[in-house]
């Protein structure tokens, strides 16, 4: 009987995550290829590791998940998928996309975002830009060129190496932003902050604005091989040291 039991909510169990799994799909990207996942409501994290595919996953929660749409207009060497809610939508339910791309293939990430939700990339190469409008944004181990920002909420930063010539942006309208980078950074740094306090553990000059509230902070930092902008409107801006 207990066995019976178990086995039935094993059965369950299994069912439900079926169930809960509501988009999986592999795709086969060359490099260089695009990548677009505009999500409404609901995160967006994208990971590499060692693989050859790319594999996609997203997951419909909430009380009106069957009225969650999850549309995939990819073609020939590009991926895009974007959840469609309901016109004027107002509810709780939101969907997450979990995207697991090979780490040694450089792809083009035209464009990661979310409108109500958190962004997170981690351990990828390539041209990325990831946003988000009511949401944190976390961008780890990326090389390229990287453009990450939010309307309303923190942008973080973390570069693990010193990179080939590239331009990094980590930029908030209402949040704080903080950028981790090794001691050896080589690079051209540029901070501002319009309200809010600036910290960094790098020999750069700090300023407070000759005209208007805020902080600046600018200098080269090596030979300058990166551009590195650092920015928010209103919130507290740092470079930190890993």
């Amino acid at each position: 009987m207990m066995r019976a039991s178990l086995a039935g909510f094993a059965v369950l169990f299994a069912l439900q995550i079926t169930f809960a799994q509501d988009f999986q799909k592999k795709y086969d990207l060359q490099a260089g290829g695009q990548i677009l996942i505009r999500n409404y409501l609901g995160n967006v994290k994208v990971e590499g590791y060692a693989g050859t595919v790319i594999e996609i996953k997203a997951y419909k929660k909430g009380p009106d998940r069957d009225l969650i749409q999850i549309s995939d207009l990819s073609a020939d060497n590009r991926i895009e998928l974007f959840s469609r809610f309901p016109p004027f939508y107002s509810g709780t339910s939101t969907v997450d996309f979990e995207i697991r791309v090979p780490s040694s293939i450089e792809y083009n990430f035209t464009g990661l975002s979310s409108f109500g939700g958190n962004v997170e990339v981690s351990h990828v190469i390539g041209r990325l830009r990831a946003e988000s409008v009511r949401g944190s944004v976390e961008v780890r181990d990326v090389r390229g060129l990287v453009s990450a920002s939010s309307i309303s909420g923190n942008v973080s930063g973390e570069i693990t190496q010193v990179q080939e010539p590239s331009n990094m942006t980590f930029r908030s309208i209402s949040g704080n932003v903080e950028v981790s980078a090794p001691a050896n950074l080589d690079a051209l740094v540029e901070m501002s902050t319009a309200s809010g306090m600036l910290k960094t553990d790098f020999p750069i000059d700090v300023q407070e604005r000759r005209y208007g509230p805020g902080r600046e902070a600018r200098g080269r930092l090596g030979s300058g091989k990166q551009i590195l902008w650092i920015d928010s409107q209103s919130g507290r801006v740092s470079l930190i040291q890993k």
